[in-house]
C-alpha cells in the first residue's frame, strides 16, 4: 500500500471552533505536510463582550466611584459572614476624624473655608464608617443600609462632579 493511499494519523492539534485546510505530501526534499488553519468569524457574543470591555476600559475613571461602591459592598458581605466583630472596629475608625476635629488646632487657626472642608470630609468619613459598620454587623443589603449604599454611591459621583469642576477651573 503506498503512502498516499494510506490512511494517515492526525498529529497536529487543531484549536475549537477553526477550520482547517490539508495541504498533502509535497515531493522532492520536503516531508513534511503543511497545515493552515484558518480561524472563524468572531461569534456575536464574543464581539458584544468585547465592545463592552472596550467601553468599560475607555470610560474607567468615570466608574471609578461605581466601583468602589461594589468592592466595599463585597467586602462588607465578606467580612460580615467571616469576623462580624469587625463591624465595632469599623465604627471605631469611622468616628476618629471627627474626634481629631474637636481637639483644638496645636500649630496654627485655619480659615473658615479650609475648616469647613475639612468638617465635610471627616463627617463623609464618619458616615462611610458608620455604614460600615452596621453592614458588617447586620449585613449589608439589611433594612435601609441598601439604599444608604446608594445614596453613598450618588454623593460620590456629584463629589467626583465638583471636584473635576475646580480643578479643571485651577488648571486654566
Amino acid at each position: 500500500m503506498s503512502s498516499r493511499s494510506r490512511p494517515q494519523a492526525r498529529t497536529v492539534k487543531v484549536p475549537a471552533g477553526a477550520t482547517t485546510v490539508r495541504i498533502p505530501r509535497q515531493r522532492g526534499r520536503r516531508q513534511q505536510s503543511f497545515v493552515l488553519v484558518v480561524p472563524e468569524r468572531p461569534t456575536l457574543t464574543s464581539q458584544a463582550l468585547r465592545t463592552v470591555g472596550r467601553l468599560l476600559w475607555h470610560h474607567r475613571l468615570a466608574l471609578l466611584p461605581t466601583g468602589l461602591a461594589v468592592l466595599c459592598l463585597l467586602v462588607a458581605a465578606v467580612l460580615h459572614v467571616t469576623a462580624p466583630w469587625a463591624g465595632y472596629l469599623l465604627l471605631v475608625v469611622g468616628l476618629l476624624p471627627v474626634l481629631a476635629l474637636l481637639a483644638p488646632p496645636l500649630a496654627r487657626r485655619f480659615t473658615s473655608g479650609v475648616r469647613a472642608w475639612q468638617w465635610a470630609a471627616a463627617s463623609l468619613v464618619a458616615l462611610m464608617g458608620l455604614w460600615g459598620a452596621l453592614a458588617v454587623l447586620l449585613g449589608p443589603l439589611a433594612g435601609p443600609l441598601e439604599v444608604l449604599w446608594f445614596l453613598g454611591l450618588l454623593a460620590a459621583y456629584g463629589l467626583r462632579a465638583a471636584l473635576r469642576r475646580t480643578t479643571s477651573k485651577e488648571k486654566v
